[in-house]
This record gives C-alpha cells, structure tokens and sequence, in this order.
C-alpha cells in the first residue's frame, strides 16, 4: 500500500476510504485484524496465548485493567502483516479533510449511477 522513494524520503499511501470509519478505535481495528485472521493462528505467532489475547483485545477497567501495549501492538504488525491499524491512524489523525470530501463525493455519485438498477431490481420506485 506503501512505497518510500529514496530521493525524496517521500512516502505515497494509497488509504482505503473510510478505514477510520469502520472502527470505533485502534484497538478495535486491531480485534477485527485478529479476528479476521483468526484468534488461535494469530496468537501463535505473536506467542500469546489466545484467551489473553483475547482479554487485551476486549480491554477492561478498574480491578482488571487489559491493555494491548505498545510492544504487543508492534509485535502484531511484526507477526501479522496487517498494517490496517497503522492505516486507520493516518487516516484519522493525517487525512486532509478535502480528500475525504472529493472522496465520498466520488462515492456518492457511484451509488447515484447504481441507484435506479438496485430500486429496479427491488420492485421499488418503478418510473412511468
């Protein structure tokens, strides 16, 4: 998704739209990844057990804090190859606002040329 040109130092991402839509937070971009791929496979990568894997993902407050950590995200990126959670971050922190406007205009007026054959196929809306 990424490339470094070594003249410039220039990074060039090409970001899925709406990455950080999609999750209500790192962590839980992150489960999805886990999940995903699944729980047991991916914890066996990151030698981790998978029900404390399990507990960090679902995180937790007062007498039984559960944190994912720094080294533990790391080593997930490290051991996954799921670069989602760093994607999810650009996009919600660095992402121009007028990039996200021109894209979900370009969205929009996709679904507008799809619209009509989707009522169609529904039975709804039928124009005279």
């Amino acid at each position: 998704m990424g490339t470094i040109h070594p003249a410039t130092s220039q990074l060039t991402l090409n970001l899925e739209l709406g990455v950080s839509q999609r999750h209500r937070s790192l962590r839980a971009c992150m489960a999805a990844g886990v999940y995903g791929t699944g729980l047991d496979r991916i914890a066996a990568k990151m030698d981790e057990a998978p029900s404390k894997l399990c507990e960090k993902l679902a995180g937790g407050s007062g007498d039984r804090p559960r944190d994912v950590g720094l080294d533990l995200f790391e080593r997930y990126l490290e051991k996954s190859g799921d670069f989602t959670p760093i994607y999810y971050l650009i996009d919600k922190f660095l992402r121009d606002q007028e990039a996200r406007q021109s894209e979900a205009l370009a969205k929009l007026a996709k679904l507008a040329d799809e619209l009509p054959a989707l009522l169609a196929n529904a039975g709804i809306g039928k124009v005279a």
